[in-house]
């Protein structure tokens, strides 16, 4: 798969490697706060390239209600003991995990990865709820490479909502009770947008 990303300043090398986890925090209602680092990974357009087409991506279809649709991007996941496909991930989670265990009390442990490919891919409001984030506080890290899209954020039962755009090496991870008390999406767009991946390291037990 051969794709073109827009490089920004903070894009350039061919190294990727992440730097001191120096993050924003931003506190929400409800116990729920985010973390906000803005090219945090250095060289992130070169990992963009790689992970574009080294890792096995696939396309899925899912049940609602009474038809069968296609997921709007595509997926990879990386569960616990299985290696990640560039050795930049590891750093990420290193350093991820070096940062936040002593607050999360456990260390990341598996990566999901979505392929954005243009404006038409997106992810409807959800919380990562299937699993311990549905009543439990945990953390979900999220490393966004490639063109910045907007993620949205908005308490459950309405409220304003949140808009950050993400891309080129930004950090953002939700923590607290962020995945039960507030929902996330990634909308469409109907401008010519470029190709984005969404890497999401999670603990044991958080989907």
């Amino acid at each position: 798969m051969s794709v073109a990303v827009q490089e920004s300043l903070l894009d350039f090398g061919d190294e990727a490697a992440p730097g001191p986890v120096r993050p924003e925090r931003v506190p929400l209602r409800a116990g729920a706060w985010i973390d906000v680092q803005r090219g945090w990974l250095a060289g992130s357009a070169a990992l963009f390239t790689r992970l574009a087409g080294c890792v096995p991506w696939r396309a899925e279809r899912r049940r609602m209600y009474d038809r069968t649709v296609d997921v709007p991007r595509l997926l990879c996941f990386y569960g616990e003991q299985v290696s990640l496909p560039d050795p930049a991930l590891d750093a990420c989670r290193d350093a991820l995990n070096a940062h936040y265990c002593g607050e999360l009390g456990e260390p990341f442990v598996t990566a999901g990865l979505c392929y954005y490919r243009d404006g038409t891919d997106s992810v409807a409001w959800h919380g990562d709820t299937v699993g311990r984030g549905s009543t439990e506080d945990t953390m979900v890290a999220i490393l966004s490479l490639g063109e910045a899209r907007p993620l949205l954020l908005r308490p459950r039962g309405g409220g304003e909502t949140l808009r950050y755009a993400l891309g080129h090496g930004d950090l953002f991870v939700m923590g607290g009770s962020c995945q039960r008390s507030w929902e996330h999406a990634v909308p469409k767009s109907s401008r010519p947008t470029g190709p984005r991946i969404s890497v999401q390291f999670r603990p044991q037990g958080v989907r």
